[in-house]
């Protein structure tokens, strides 16, 4: 799972390189990569420019195929309502996190489960990162 979170981060890292809210997402197939995507709703000027949307439109053009069946989504960040339709829509298995959104904390969702057993320094620099740009933005 470590190779994964490394990925994320750089993902992550690449919206706040373009001023957007840091957040990579990965989807899975077979455990191989189909999908990469971030954050570029400001770049792209685009609503649904979120990183797992984005890492979806990406596995979709790769398998071919607008269902996803027997695929994984790890993202950065829980997903937020319109990504969590979209990934429904897409029929993805299953969806890890790394962190909890701070307006959905408690929330349970079917299929969604927080990676709480990662403590890398990388892990512990993005959420630093993560929290810095909102207050920047304050």
């Amino acid at each position: 799972m470590n190779e994964y979170v490394k990925i994320l981060i750089k993902l992550a890292n690449k919206s706040l390189k373009y001023n957007d809210i840091p957040v990579g997402a990965i989807v899975l197939k077979d455990n191989e990569i189909v999908g990469k995507g971030y954050n570029n709703r400001y770049r792209a000027k685009k609503v649904t420019g979120h990183a797992e949307i984005n890492a979806i439109l990406a596995a979709e053009k790769k398998l071919n195929d607008h269902r996803l069946n027997g695929c994984v989504l790890i993202s950065t960040l829980m997903p937020c309502p319109m990504c969590r339709e979209v990934i429904k829509e897409s029929r993805i298995d299953k969806v890890y996190y790394i962190l909890s959104r701070p307006d959905s904390e408690n929330l349970k969702i079917k299929g969604y489960e927080k990676l709480d057993n990662i403590e890398l320094e990388l892990v512990k620099k993005y959420k630093e990162d993560f929290l810095n740009f909102f207050k920047k933005m304050r």
